[in-house]
């Protein structure tokens, strides 16, 4: 199990007081996904560090750019989020380590964890629930049986899955060695080739957005 200690060790910049309010809800999420094996434990770590800039960030900074503008209804971004009513691009902005983001995935992720997120869309940003999202998509998305084979290449696979491609990978891979070193991770003899078929792509939202920019950038 993880523990202080070894939350430290791999983030060094997350603040004594968030630790110590983090750590239960973390090791909670951990036990309630299967996220309960070094090698998993580190590939999970790892990924949150990097995307949450080491736990500091449980949600969206909002302005709103130009980018966030575009949750907001009537747009195709904001359709694919699911967002319907005025106001819902801030309502149901990105929260938690691994952010979900939109009116359709606070209502999927919510009735999946049988809390109601979408009448109360910031509870998905407190720890109780936000280490709990996260872990639902990493099982969701078959991140364990990847992250047991405990290989750099397995690790990249799961930086695709989560991010679509390997941007800051550098970091996530950084986050990883400490993570491995720490919790003891042993790579398993044999090849690692081949990655089982991914399950049905279970999204976040992050999806939607990478999409619109890359459809933008392309005109």
């Amino acid at each position: 199990m993880l523990t202080d200690v070894h939350l430290h060790t791999i983030m060094p910049a997350l603040p004594p007081a968030k630790l110590e309010l983090f750590l239960p809800f973390l090791q909670f999420a951990a036990a309630e996904f299967g996220i309960d094996r070094p090698a998993r434990e580190a590939a999970f770590i790892a990924q949150l560090a990097h995307e949450s800039g080491q736990l500091r960030y449980m949600e969206e900074i909002w302005g709103p750019t130009e980018a966030q503008k575009r949750y907001e209804p009537p747009s195709t971004l904001a359709t694919k989020l699911g967002n319907t009513e005025k106001g819902d691009g801030k309502r149901f902005k990105g929260r938690g380590p691994i952010q979900i983001t939109g009116r359709a995935n606070y209502q999927r992720y919510g009735d999946l964890l049988l809390l109601d997120l979408v009448a109360d869309p910031a509870k998905a940003a407190a720890p109780e629930v936000g280490f709990r999202t996260a872990g639902l998509y990493w099982r969701r998305n078959g991140l364990n049986e990847l992250a047991d084979r405990a290989t750099p290449e397995a690790f990249r696979e799961i930086t695709k899955r989560i991010n679509g491609g390997l941007n800051g990978i550098k970091d996530r891979e950084r986050f990883y060695a400490t993570a491995r070193a720490v919790l003891g991770v042993v790579t398993p003899p044999g090849p690692d080739s081949l990655f089982p078929t991914p399950p049905a792509p279970f999204e976040r939202g992050y999806e939607a957005i990478r999409a619109d920019a890359r459809r933008r950038r392309a005109r």
